[in-house]
């Protein structure tokens, strides 16, 4: 596979991930919310795993096929998108939460990590912009007849943009944590405005798809 070929792919996928959207407003309500932002960013992350391995094992082609697929996974991800965003809106934790309790019980324990990943994986596996990427333009960088078993080449470059998605959304969770951490007023207002732009792209997504 040439060097190119994951070199354009990952110029678009930087450009795509730089766009602010539903991951954007996650990774920013959790480095308002959490005391850290690796469970909600690995749970994005972990999303889009799952997302290069349907793509890898083929299923692309089939989603690719039958349209309808597709528009019911979006709308299934904007109706999530609204629902955490919802859950946002009605509770705007602050950056200066309390610790978590001895038993690992409270706020930021086990269970909310747990529950923070689930939360991410399913924020970016149902991603229309995710879904766009993963199932018509990766495939599209892929080189047939260059000695890489196709499943091989989706999956390198679905680890290229995996990647680039680690290092980008930590840089955003970390930075809203950082500059809103002394400004409680500003971080509610802040992680209002992340859950409201969730419920508006949820809430556009459903009415492309119903009309």
């Amino acid at each position: 596979m040439a060097v190119s070929s994951i070199t354009a792919f990952w110029a678009v996928s930087v450009l795509l991930i730089l766009v602010p959207g539903a991951d954007w407003a996650y990774a920013i309500s959790a480095g308002l919310r959490d005391r850290s932002v690796a469970p909600a960013v690995g749970g994005l992350l972990l999303g889009y795993v799952g997302l290069t391995a349907v793509v890898a094992a083929g299923i692309a082609a089939v989603v690719a096929d039958h349209p309808a697929v597709l528009a019911a996974l979006t709308l299934l991800g904007a109706l999530y998108l609204i629902y955490l965003g919802v859950t946002t809106l009605t509770r705007p934790g602050t950056a200066d939460a309390a610790p978590d309790d001895a038993t690992g019980s409270g706020a930021h324990g086990p269970s909310s990590r747990r529950s923070r990943v689930l939360q991410g994986a399913g924020i970016s596996g149902l991603n229309p912009k995710a879904l766009l990427l993963f199932l018509a333009l990766l495939p599209q960088f892929t080189q047939p007849g260059t000695g890489w078993p196709l499943a091989l080449q989706i999956s390198t470059l679905g680890l290229v943009h995996i990647l680039s998605c680690g290092a980008i959304y930590l840089c955003v969770g970390v930075l809203a944590r950082t500059v809103l951490r002394t400004r409680p007023a500003a971080a509610r207002a802040v992680t209002r405005v992340s859950g409201a732009a969730m419920v508006v792209i949820g809430a556009v997504l459903v009415v492309e798809q119903l009309t």
